[in-house]
């Protein structure tokens, strides 16, 4: 709005208003900029002296609208529904942000990335707006444009924006490539490069913190939809060696830091209430909060019913409406029934009584004697039959209604269906199925407009039965004789009216959510309301109507179709499309028909008073009444009042304006008396809305600024008697003073819902009760209303709410209309559209919550609409005491709306629940709105028990202390074995090479399943002679000295494992920098090649290629790497004798991994412990040399390296290798060779099982038919360092079960750091076995067993059985205390193959030793223990071991290092993460942190940008649900940006660390408030 400057002019108040007015017109579009500037020049002119008035416009405001298509829309824009507006309210709102703007800290703003500007939305949007010719939102195509101003794609960075580095090259971002890869966030409301730079200079003065390196990938491609071999494993800097997730490191003082300090700031006195002093973690702890004791409670007597006057029907109207029909076509055949304004606003379109009477007796017996001459189903009176008509076309409605009508047939009036607007029209489907609707009657023009098959037949709509379609234009004629058939009973329906349930809060007596519901309203029912409404509102035939409102369903159709032709009366229909463009029209038509009836609603009124320029010619005195149809509506009666207010000098009459409440079951409710003049003919009332909220009646003062004042909307109808019954509950009689649902009982009052006998009874058939249980009415039954409110004196009626807009919240209740004008009192022209707001509740945590969301303006700044979100929040808590759990904005025209623009509640509810609701901006307020979480659990040091006082305890009550070991080692059950009397692998190899030289140890498989190399006995003992004298010569090693393995998995990484041995040099084995990402890959090869302090480095000619390339010099220089040897260049000679150690306790090999909480840790693996882990795979899997293994899995360390490179050697079994990279390319190259060779042995890791089961799920029938049969398979285990993935192994054991794979092949194996070995599937052990227990019980470190598909139940699966000669015990980390099998505890292991101890820990002076020698405080105190670092618990089954015993089952949970401890409780991150992914489709993956004492979430949308925001609410909804734990920050993400190491693992802590250093480059950063 263009703001007028006349502080240099002496101007009169006079002209200052004129001026006030022209601005107003301005931002409503009713004027040019060049007519404003003219006239404004022209008001200003007589008091302009010598210098000229500056142009005060904005030189940056937008032009106003040439086009009149384009004035009209956005003059549409500003004339939204604006029956909520209330000067008082808005005074209200001023005052309560005045005051919250003094104490309340500045919210963060969320982060949002610059292409997120949802330009994808805009092709949808276009088509809803051609959709429909009456959306409330419609906006130009200039302000469409505007609102994407900015956008860019997703490949180009943001211009102002900074990079760390350049991680593009990174294959995992291959679908995305951007320019600038970290860090481009749009600083909302201002883009400009100084903000940014303002942001980014805090940045710089922390520690700069690089992408982590990636030591993972070795794939040959790298799809987005897989991460075997992807994900980056990362290793932690020394900077920040903490393993507690919750640590703050001072360092981090970015962009993100400082929001998320930010946010601890605004929280810091968050709205708790007083929680109970112990921990409770029932199902109670979440009950609803107590009831309030100081709260109102009603003081009244108990209502009794109150009647309305008695109905004395004059004397002269017709028995029925047929009769009326046929009188008023008859004796007044001329006059009109019907006039229809068309879309100039002229009343073109006529329909006397003659002819509504002659078109009605065509189609009546057309239907009865037409209808199913060729072949189709014939109609009889009593079918239902839908009337489809267009909302501009009255005229065809009335005559196939009365049509119908006389026929016998039951219509029933719908919208019409499109393909493109769907919301509620599969309910109303379902509705016409169920009503057995066989025929639809609709017009000429509109069936031509239906969407058609090739055929040329209607299409079948979504949700709807197959129809026959009829037009009522085009009917055969009437012969002469014919008559309409008798009617037998008046007591059979008359018409059927569909009503979709749009709130929850009404579902407990009418049915689920959204259903759509038919009322049946009989013959005598529908007389009777023509009678109660003839006399109500005085009608006389040849009135004059004019109706505004939609003819097909509630008072539109009672008064406009029904009480008009009883009456012999003239309607004058306006179509809500032409209301939008000319909303003067329906005032004109009354001027010029000198009607005496208008029926509208008041936003019809609200719109009639913007269009000013009309007033002029508009004369009101014949009017007597002016039904205001939702004067139920509390906020009418400001509409009505402003209204008065212009028009009374107009010769509108104060006692014409008559509100009347009405409801689809009970049809009119009340309405109020026109002409009446007394004093107790109307009644308003001041009342408190604390008060309202408990459901009690208090006056409050008129310039409270909590008050809520209520017009009456009339008195109780002739003839029917009124109650207040209980909303909840049985219907109990209401007090005088307390607010509850109004019920009806009368003559003319809807009988049921068709087919739905169940709520029938409890809405057409109640019966009130005394507080003492009696009936209260007789033998009478009320109908329920769906209104809420009170009765007054003198039979009033006031409703000051209704149950569809209910929500029901800690105790209080709240009206969505009472919320709504709050909104929108807080600066709404500003941000969003009047009239297109939606607000409902969700329940979250057994209470209900709000949600509020509203259509944005397109060119709404980021930043200013945050902060009006922000202000909507505070003015919500000041007025009505209450918090807003979401606060979404949606693009503007998006929100799914009803056929006459409304908007679809219940479809807007669906979508935001179902998350495909698209919002521009979200702000979550869990922190402040849940206040009903269980109290935090408080651990007291001052308390804490000894762990010899828990020993005792557990053996005073029985329990059985957690522990179990594998079978005894013995020497017996190797005999005949060779290979048992060496102690060294190297002599086991020369010794196989000696005995069976030609025997296949090793095939390496291509994607093919081709042979790409095999390797005998003898070949691989000489080759590794070979390579022992590459180290010898051209290395001049010694013994002792570390070598780095450089090699892709494949039988030249084993040769050189053992050449390295045959030497006396220690062999390391490194993943080999990925060549598609060597400037992430080759810094942790570097890192772990100095770290191990290897002295040489040993690799094929390819590596040493890519070591020396430009992009390899630039990350590493080649001269800083150790010498370099090629394996593919071997001396020929051989080597004069093989290394062997003077002990077995020396150290074999080192084996480097990065755990899962990002550290480098390399441990020393023993010859003795080498030797004895191959013995207990050997004994636990039967391996002979007769065997035959297939193994999947990366070599490089852990198990995995074990089985690659150790197992066969020792046990002289065949192994086939099938490297991960292969089967990327091929998924079923690893099924294809297991099914090839028949092998009963098969192992992998869960990278590739998961790429099996992703990639085959919909080949499984072809790969049968090729003859892939997985019967043969006895042991299919997955190699795992971490807890059972068993929803993963579940779904690869049913997806290939049709191949012949057992459910009982499928199981998991365990190892760590400080074991690689623990559990491993044997051949003679029992199936896996799976438990369920209680989540809570498991957060207290308790283990609860409960039954599947209970509440909070995890289901978990054994890993494995326990190696021969392994021994675990299950101790509380922090007492070492042992525990009994009740409890959860860190597993403590003692077996022969315990690795030596670390022999770094990159970044960490201290070693851990107590690590590998810990012992027991309590229990088996004489053993000597490793510590895993994993918490686990142990199960005695009901299984037999093959010894006869019991079978102890270990369970893994989680590593000790990456558990959550959140409100005193421990939280292990899989599973919050498992419930954030099952919160929505479009999540691929995400992963938890915490950070400051807040939980973070990161999910991967693997989806359109636009979608992004959509996860926020459903993340932290589940989290809450399920964990009650509230989620403190959502990042959005790009799928691939969570790093994973070479097992599968995420690195949690390394996320945390890009996370901070802003390193991400999200696609929306949420802070839940």
């Amino acid at each position: 709005m263009a703001e007028v400057d006349t502080s240099g002019l002496q101007v009169p108040e006079d002209v200052r208003l004129k001026l006030a007015e022209l601005d107003l017109e301005l931002s409503e579009g009713d004027i040019t900029q060049k007519g404003y500037d003219k006239k404004r020049q022209k008001l200003l002119a007589p008091y302009k002296h010598t210098s000229k008035v500056p142009d005060v416009s904005s030189p940056n405001s937008e032009p106003s609208p040439q086009t009149s298509a384009q004035r009209k829309a956005q003059r549409r824009l500003t004339r939204e529904d604006n029956r909520y507006h209330s000067e008082i309210r808005t005074e209200a709102v001023m005052q309560a942000l005045a005051a919250h703007s003094k104490k309340i800290p500045v919210m963060p703003l969320p982060s949002k990335r610059t292409s997120v500007n949802y330009h994808g939305q805009q092709r949808q949007r276009d088509s809803r707006q051609e959709s429909s010719s009456d959306d409330d939102s419609i906006y130009d195509d200039e302000a469409n444009r505007n609102f994407h101003r900015g956008a860019r794609s997703r490949d180009s960075g943001a211009s102002s924006s900074s990079s760390f580095s350049d991680v593009s090259a990174s294959p995992r971002h291959s679908e995305r490539p951007r320019s600038a890869a970290y860090v481009k966030y749009q600083i909302p409301g201002n883009t400009s490069r100084q903000a940014l730079a303002d942001v980014m200079q805090s940045a710089r003065h922390s520690q700069h913190i690089s992408q982590p390196p990636d030591v993972t990938n070795n794939a040959k491609s790298s799809r987005q939809a897989d991460r075997v071999g992807r994900g980056v494993s990362s290793v932690r800097v020394a900077g920040n060696v903490g393993m507690d997730m919750d640590s703050d490191s001072p360092r981090h003082q970015g962009k993100v830091a400082a929001k998320i300090q930010q946010l601890m700031n605004t929280l810091k006195r968050p709205k708790r209430k007083p929680l109970t002093e112990y921990f409770v973690e029932e199902d109670d702890a979440l009950e609803s909060p107590p009831a309030d004791p100081n709260a109102p409670k009603p003081e009244g007597s108990t209502l009794t019913p109150v009647p309305g006057d008695q109905l004395v029907v004059p004397s002269g109207l017709p028995r029925n409406l047929e009769a009326a029909l046929h009188r008023y076509g008859s004796s007044t055949y001329k006059a009109l029934a019907v006039t229809v304004l068309d879309q100039n606003g002229k009343p073109t379109v006529n329909l006397t009584y003659g002819k509504l009477l002659s078109k009605t007796q065509k189609i009546a017996y057309n239907l009865l004697n037409k209808v199913g001459q060729k072949g189709e189903v014939p109609i009889k009176p009593g079918d239902r039959v839908a009337l489809v008509y267009p909302n501009n076309d009255p005229i065809s409605f009335i005559n196939g209604f009365y049509g119908c009508l006389m026929a016998g047939v039951v219509p029933v009036p719908v919208e019409v269906p499109t393909s493109r607007r769907d919301a509620g029209g599969q309910g109303v489907g379902f509705m016409l199925g169920s009503l057995n609707v066989c025929h639809a009657l609709t017009s000429e023009a509109c069936l031509k407009g239906l969407s058609k098959t090739a055929n040329g037949d209607v299409v079948t709509f979504r949700g709807w039965p197959r129809l026959s379609w009829l037009s009522t234009d085009s009917m055969s004629k009437l012969p002469k004789d014919w008559q309409p058939p008798p009617k037998t009973s008046e007591d059979v329906p008359a018409y059927v009216e569909v009503k979709e349930i749009q709130n929850r809060s009404d579902t407990y007596t009418t049915g689920k959510d959204g259903s759509t519901v038919g009322v049946t309203v009989t013959r005598k029912g529908a007389f009777c309301h023509c009678q109660t409404l003839t006399v109500a509102c005085n009608y006389t035939e040849g009135e004059v109507m004019v109706c505004v409102l939609d003819f097909k369903r509630d008072v539109g159709l009672w008064h406009g179709i029904l009480c008009s032709v009883f009456n012999g009366m003239h309607v004058i229909f306006i179509p809500y499309s032409l209301m939008k463009v000319d909303p003067a029209s329906w005032m004109k038509m009354i001027t010029k028909y000198k009607a005496s009836c208008a029926i509208v609603k008041s936003r019809d009124m609200h719109w009639g008073l913007l269009a000013q320029k009309d007033h002029k010619d508009v004369n009101f005195s014949s009017l007597r009444l002016l039904l205001v149809a939702d004067g139920a509506n509390p906020w009418s009666l400001t509409s009505c009042d402003a209204f008065l207010n212009a028009f009374q000098s107009k010769g509108l009459k104060p006692e014409a304006i008559c509100p009347c409440a009405s409801s689809s079951e009970a049809l009119t409710v009340s309405v109020r008396r026109p002409g009446r003049t007394s004093s107790s003919a109307t009644g308003r009332g001041i009342l408190s809305m604390q008060g309202l909220s408990y459901g009690v009646v208090r006056v409050d003062s008129e310039n409270s600024l909590t008050s809520l004042t209520l017009q009456d909307c009339g008195q109780v109808m002739p003839g029917a008697v009124m109650i207040v019954v209980k909303i909840e509950g049985a219907p109990y009689l209401c007090k005088t003073d307390e607010v509850g649902e109004l019920c009806v009982c009368a003559g003319y009052a809807g009988v049921q819902y068709w087919g739905l006998q169940g709520i029938t009874v409890n809405t057409f058939q109640v019966q009130p009760l005394q507080s003492d249980g009696r009936p209260a009415a007789g033998d009478k039954t009320y109908v329920r209303t769906g209104l809420l409110g009170f009765l007054g004196p003198g039979g009033l009626v006031f409703v000051c709410g209704s149950k569809e807009g209910l929500m029901q919240i800690s105790n209080r209740r709240h009206n969505t209309d009472d919320i709504i004008a709050t909104v929108l009192a807080v600066e709404p022209m500003k941000f969003i559209y009047r009239g297109r707001i939606a607000v409902f509740s969700i329940e979250v945590l057994k209470d209900e919550r709000i949600v509020i969301i509203a259509e944005q303006r397109p060119d709404c700044p980021e930043e200013e609409s945050f902060q009006w979100m922000s202000r909507v929040l505070q003015a919500v808590d000041s007025i009505h005491q209450v918090g807003v759990f979401c606060l979404a904005l949606v693009p503007p025209n998006y929100l799914p709306k009803t056929p006459l623009g409304g908007i679809h509640l219940h479809e807007t509810r669906k979508k935001f629940l179902e998350g495909s609701l698209h919002p521009a901006n979200v702000l979550m307020c869990p922190h402040t709105c849940v206040t009903n979480l269980p109290k935090p659990r408080e651990h007291r040091p001052d308390r804490d028990v000894t762990p010899s006082a828990v020993h005792v305890g557990n053996i005073v009550q029985g329990a059985r202390m957690a522990w179990a070991q594998g079978r005894e080692l013995n020497m017996a059950d190797e005999e005949g074995d060779g290979s048992r009397k060496h102690q060294f692998l190297t002599e086991i190899l020369r010794y196989r090479a000696q005995a069976t030289p030609d025997h296949n140890l090793f095939t390496l498989l291509n994607s093919k399943v081709q042979i790409q190399l095999s390797m005998s006995c003898s070949q691989l003992h000489k080759r590794a002679e070979r390579i022992g004298c590459l180290l010898m010569e051209k290395g001049k090693l010694n013994t002792g000295d570390h070598v780095a393995l450089l090699y892709p998995p494949g039988i030249e990484l084993i040769a050189a494992f053992y050449g390295c041995l045959y030497v006396g040099c220690v062999p390391v084995t490194i993943r080999p920098p990925h060549p598609q990402n060597v400037t992430t890959t080759l810094p942790t090869v570097k890192m772990i090649v100095d770290v191990s302090k290897s002295s040489a480095i040993m690799t094929n000619g390819n590596i040493i290629k890519l070591l020396r390339t430009k992009e390899a010099i630039g990350v590493v220089d080649v001269r800083a790497w150790p010498p370099l040897l090629d394996s593919d260049d071997l001396p020929k000679k051989k080597l004069t004798a093989i290394y062997k150690a003077p002990t077995p306790e020396m150290m074999c090999y080192l084996d480097f991994s990065v755990s899962t909480t990002g550290m480098l840790a390399g441990v020393k693996m023993s010859h003795a412990a080498a030797t004895a882990l191959c013995r207990c795979v050997k004994l636990q899997c039967e391996f002979y040399p007769s065997r035959e293994a297939c193994l999947c899995l990366d070599p490089y360390s852990g198990l995995g390296f074990a089985l690659w490179a150790l197992a066969s050697i020792y046990s002289g079994h065949h192994s086939l290798l099938v490297p991960p990279s292969e089967v990327e390319a091929n998924p079923a190259v690893w099924l294809s060779a297991v099914s090839m060779y028949k092998v009963r042995d098969t192992f992998c890791s869960y990278g590739v099982m998961d790429l099996c089961t992703r990639g085959l799920g919909t080949s499984t029938a072809a790969l049968k038919a090729k003859g892939l049969n997985l019967s043969c398979v006895r042991i299919c285990c997955v190699i795992a360092e971490e807890r059972p993935r068993i929803q993963l192994t579940s779904s690869f054991t049913k997806l290939f079960a049709d191949l012949g794979l057992s459910y009982r092949a499928v199981s998991t194996s365990f190892g760590c750091r400080v074991n690689i070995g623990i559990s491993f599937p044997g051949a003679a052990c029992p199936e896996p076995t799976t438990v369920f227990v209680d989540l809570r019980a498991l957060r207290n470190d308790r283990v609860t067993l409960v039954e599947k598909g209970s509440p909070h139940s995890l289901c978990l699966m054994e890993s494995g059985k326990l190696l021969p000669g392994v021994k675990v015990a299950i101790a509380n980390p922090e007492t070492k205390g042992q525990c009994a099998d009740s409890h959860l505890g860190e597993i403590w292991v003692s077996s022969p193959h315990n690795a030596n101890g670390y022999f770094t820990i990159y970044g960490d002076d201290s070693l851990h030793p107590d690590h590998f020698d810990a012992s027991l405080a309590t229990g088996d105190t004489q053993s000597s223990y490793a510590r895993t670092g994993y918490l686990g618990f142990v199960r005695r089954t009901e299984l037999t071991q093959s010894d006869g015993g019991r079978h102890d089952a270990l369970f893994v949970v989680g590593s000790l290092d990456e558990t959550v401890m959140l409100r005193g409780m421990r939280y292990h991150p899989i599973d919050i993460e498992t419930s954030v992914l099952r919160s929505h489709r479009k999540i691929c993956e995400c992963a938890v942190f915490t950070w400051t004492n807040l939980l973070v979430v990161v999910v991967e949308l693997d989806g359109n940008e636009n979608e992004a925001l959509d996860l926020v609410p459903l993340v932290t909804n589940s989290v809450l649900e399920e964990h009650y734990l509230i989620v403190g920050v959502v990042v959005v993400v790009d799928p691939g940006i969570i790093p994973i190491n070479s097992r599968g693992e995420k690195q949690r802590m390394h996320l945390r660390d890009g996370f901070l250093a802003d390193q991400l480059d999200p696609i929306y950063v949420a802070y839940n408030m």
